[in-house]
């Protein structure tokens, strides 16, 4: 390009010399300025131009580097990080900056401080954190038999704390997998961080497994999120199968709201024989979501504690695994041990436990969410505790609560509730329902649902705001949406009602109001009478009416007009419960709750509908009591404090007064007391 340009150069002084000839000393005088300027503007040019081409080849440079880490590192080294193409945990420059210990009766205050801001403080003490040993090194992760091994490049296993696997058939480096021992509060080597497993690692996995005696396995992680393997599945679901020389068969499984166990059998087949059998429990957090940390550190609190209850004493390391086995896994590990010194010391030293474990392995807890978010489970269990009880100690704990004697006793009735009152209500997460064109819909302007869980209904063209309806998802015991915590619908937001019923493909409806109570409103009539009513494309049709003894039940087959499609719903009406206090006995309130799950059990499980008039009060009761009584059942536990926690924080106002409070509490004793064979629920 530059000889091409300076050719032109000296093409147009040939010229202009030629000219002087021709037209004299004027023009002669008139070129000698020209030329200068026209040199000038040519050598610029050319600078331009080169300076153009060298910043083209180096953006085109620098865009070549950012794929090739995206094709070595598929899902980035932060893998629970939305940046994803960030190769490198961010360094604060007061890296060497140390934190102390917080004695446990400041820890509320101390979080508080942290979270102001943004998080400001919780980010900076996590930047603080050192990376991991300086002098570890993973020679025998880089070995290039074993790299492929690995899920992401950069996440190794230390030499001086990796798990080393006996050798098979003299191959040395078969006694190597991604996983490091990591210690607990006091006990050494309390549990394995470890790796989701590859296809080709699985029989490494289940090795591992076997040698160190391992009786509970933790994982972090479903096996695809955002579209992307974040491990493969290393279990059978069903019958047995084997994996290099373990055989493992499914003897059990039981799916819950937020985890899942999973029950095997496995047995090592040596060249000498078959060794005898073992039980390995799985526990499988389903509730972690893509991006960020649970929503609420309760359901997690709740899994660490059946963690700890499964697992034998006798047993080798729990093996924890998210994807990459340092982000959830570190961060899971972290809320155990330092639980176990808030107990010990009375106090609290986050910092320091996450860097002595760093040590063992590199990177454990990864975001700095996932580190307020040890906070946070550490907060909610230093104020809340366990509060879980086994059905066989409720009559007790029912005594201890009516029965407070002193005003420093904080086991009575009142006190517990109090702690659920207060509660903040979120009210910047209530922005839809607080639009102008939506206040109208709402019954009562204090419980308005949170945008986060609120049931969305298609948008009508042309129409704005039409997809809000004053109604929540609400988790069950064992399905997360299991209800809809709705307003009973007002006279204008009928056909809103059915039409959000036919989206969400319910059939199932808990009414728990009279449409009238002390001469006033409390509820719009959505069905008819006898026969038909329509509103706007749906049609509600009577088929029939049944009287129990506290609740009345209607057969309803709701027609969608444009499609001509129907569909059946049942509707139980419960009666006796008064706008003020409670229903006279339990009995009956048990009693519909066992027909509304044999409805569900033959309609597919679809959402259930449950309203009173606000849809907090005795919508909240109800849908607590559901929950309380199916764990009950399943496990001989309840826990009526944190399962109405729960709900306040999908629905404001859930479970609205200490009477109804106390109500959930009497229910379950009345519960236990009519199937006094424990055997008949269990």
């Amino acid at each position: 390009m530059v000889p091409v340009l300076f050719l032109m150069a000296t093409t147009l002084t040939t010229n202009d010399t030629s000219n002087e000839d021709q037209t004299g000393e004027d023009t002669k005088s008139q070129s000698s300025h020209i030329l200068p300027t026209v040199l000038v503007v040519l050598v610029l040019l050319v600078i331009s131009i080169l300076l153009a081409w060298y910043f083209l080849r180096l953006r085109n440079q620098r865009k070549e580097v950012v794929t090739t880490v995206d094709k070595k590192i598929p899902n980035g080294i932060l893998e629970e990080q939305e940046q994803q193409t960030v190769v490198l945990l961010p360094r604060s420059p007061s890296a060497s900056k140390t934190y102390f210990p917080i004695p446990v009766d400041c820890l509320e205050e101390e979080t508080r401080i942290r979270s102001a801001d943004d998080g400001k403080l919780f980010r900076e003490e996590f930047n603080s954190l050192p990376s991991g040993y300086t002098q570890g090194t993973c020679q025998e992760a880089n070995k290039d038999e074993n790299r492929e091994k690995n899920r992401y490049p950069n996440i190794l296993p230390y030499d001086h704390s990796r798990v080393v696997l006996t050798q098979l058939d003299g191959n040395l480096c078969s006694d190597y997998i991604n996983a490091s021992y990591i210690h607990g509060y006091t006990d050494n080597n309390k549990f394995i961080a470890a790796q989701g497993p590859k296809q080709d690692t699985v029989a490494d996995f289940w090795r591992m497994i076997w040698e160190q005696k391992t009786a509970t396995i933790v994982m972090l992680t479903n096996l695809k999120e955002r579209k992307e393997d974040k491990c493969y599945q290393y279990w059978p679901d069903q019958g047995c199968w084997t994996y290099g020389n373990v055989r493992v068969a499914v003897e059990d499984f039981t799916v819950l709201v937020d985890y899942t166990i999973r029950k095997f059998c496995i047995q090592y087949q040596a060249s000498d024989g078959t060794k005898p059998s073992r039980l390995v429990t799985q526990l499988h957090f389903t509730s972690w979501p893509d991006f960020g940390v649970p929503f609420s550190p309760i359901g997690m609190l709740k899994f660490l504690k059946k963690v700890k209850t499964v697992n034998s004493s006798f047993a080798g390391p729990i093996v924890v695994h998210c994807s990459a086995g340092v982000g959830r896994t570190g961060t899971f590990i972290v809320i155990d041990g330092v639980i176990d010194m808030m107990h010990q010391e009375q106090k609290i030293d986050v910092f320091g436990f996450v860097s002595k474990i760093r040590d063992q392995r590199s990177q454990l807890v990864q975001t700095d969410i996932q580190y307020s978010f040890i906070y946070q489970a550490l907060l909610e269990y230093y104020l809340y505790g366990d509060t879980e009880l086994d059905v066989s100690s409720l009559e007790g704990h029912l005594h201890k609560l009516h029965n407070t004697h002193t005003p420093l006793d904080r086991v009575g009735l009142e006190e517990e509730f109090k702690k659920l009152t207060n509660m903040r209500i979120m009210k910047e997460n209530m922005r839809m329902g607080n639009l102008p064109a939506n206040m109208k819909k709402n019954r009562v302007l204090q419980i308005i649902p949170y945008d986060f869980n609120r049931v969305i209904m298609s948008m009508r063209r042309g129409q704005e705001f039409t997809d809000y309806i004053n109604a929540s998802f609400i988790d069950g015991y064992r399905q997360k949406d299991y209800f809809i915590a709705t307003q009973g619908p007002l006279s204008h937001t009928v056909e809103d009602y059915w039409r959000m019923a036919w989206e969400w493909k319910c059939h199932s409806i808990v009414m728990l109001t009279e449409l009238q109570e002390r001469e006033q409103d409390k509820c719009f009539q959505y069905w008819p009478t006898e026969d038909s009513v329509t509103y706007g494309d749906y049609t509600v049709e009577m088929k029939g009416d049944t009287v129990c003894d506290t609740f009345s039940v209607r057969d309803l087959v709701l027609t969608y007009g444009p499609d001509k499609q129907t569909r059946l719903v049942r509707h139980f009406h419960f009666h006796g419960w008064p706008e003020i206090g409670i229903p006279a006995e339990g009995k009956g309130m048990i009693d519909i709750i066992a027909s509304v799950q044999r409805q569900q059990q033959q309609s597919g499980n679809h959402p259930i509908i449950v309203h009173c008039s606000a849809g907090a009060g005795r919508t909240g009761t109800f849908i607590a009591l559901s929950n309380i009584l199916e764990r009950v059942k399943a496990e001989g536990l309840l826990d009526v404090f944190q399962t109405v926690k729960s709900l306040r924080m999908q629905r404001p106002h859930m479970v609205q007064t200490v009477e109804q409070y106390d109500f959930c509490y009497r229910v379950v004793q009345d519960f236990v007391d009519i199937f006094s064979d424990y055997a008949n629920f269990k």
